[in-house]
């Protein structure tokens, strides 16, 4: 009867997940990276795809790591399925240097659009092609009812979306993660120029998932974890919001 109940229970945890937008990634939409290490956060144990994840950036330097970080996360999904779309009002991506992400530079297409209305229609309209794997927009400000537009158009094309949103007001968004990413120091290597990159990762949430803190870096075209912070930061953020 315990057993009887426990599969009761799971199945119609699946069945929730379903109608909350998850769906069961298969091997093909392995985006780890080698970022297995914080798979137990993510609801079914692997980094969510066919949704929208939000980012919060302050100044510069966070939209920068975020960056990053996003095409660590995105180039195992570009190996499988080709073209992403990103969304900004100022280029600041070298394209070149995706390379180290192990992603060739043909492969992204910009759209450089200056009004956020023009960006969050083209956001729409992008995740709306399933012949994409992933869209990212640079936005600073978004509604509650336009990130639901987002989510909605993500989860019957199945298309990954991310938001880099700069310095923020709304907090109250559908956006199934929130994270932010700040750069740290690098180990130095011996080598001329600088080290590998290495960021300070916060999943400030996550639906029906766990939040959680990191140290990573990026060596050798993958994820690697230096450390597992404590949630005093997280908790901090729930205050918040």
């Amino acid at each position: 009867m315990v057993a009887r109940r426990d599969d009761i229970i799971q199945q119609l945890r699946k069945e929730i997940l379903l109608m909350q937008g998850f769906k069961m990634p298969n091997d093909e939409a392995d985006t780890s990276n080698g970022l297995h290490f914080i798979n137990h956060a993510f609801p079914n144990s692997r980094f969510p795809t066919g949704v929208i994840h939000e980012f919060f950036c302050d100044g510069a330097e966070e939209t920068s790591a975020s960056c990053g970080f996003i095409a660590g996360i995105i180039s195992s999904v570009m190996k499988k399925s080709g073209i992403t779309v990103w969304i900004t009002s100022s280029q600041t991506v070298f394209p070149p240097a995706l390379k180290s992400f192990g992603i060739d530079a043909d492969k992204i297409i910009f759209l450089l659009l200056k009004k956020e209305k023009e960006k969050l229609w083209a956001m729409e309209e992008a995740l709306k092609c399933d012949g994409l794997c992933c869209v990212i927009g640079e936005v600073n400000e978004i509604s509650f009812l336009e990130s639901r537009r987002l989510q909605l158009a993500t989860e019957q094309s199945r298309v990954t979306g991310f938001i880099i949103r700069r310095n923020p007001k709304n907090l109250s968004t559908t956006c199934v993660t929130r994270w932010k990413i700040h750069p740290i120091h690098s180990e130095k290597t011996g080598l001329p120029g600088v080290g590998f990159p290495r960021w300070n990762v916060e999943l400030l949430k996550v639906r029906n998932g766990k939040p959680g803190s990191w140290q990573i870096e990026w060596k050798k075209k993958r994820f690697e974890l230096i450390q597992e912070n404590s949630f005093t930061a997280i908790e901090e953020h729930r205050k918040i919001v």
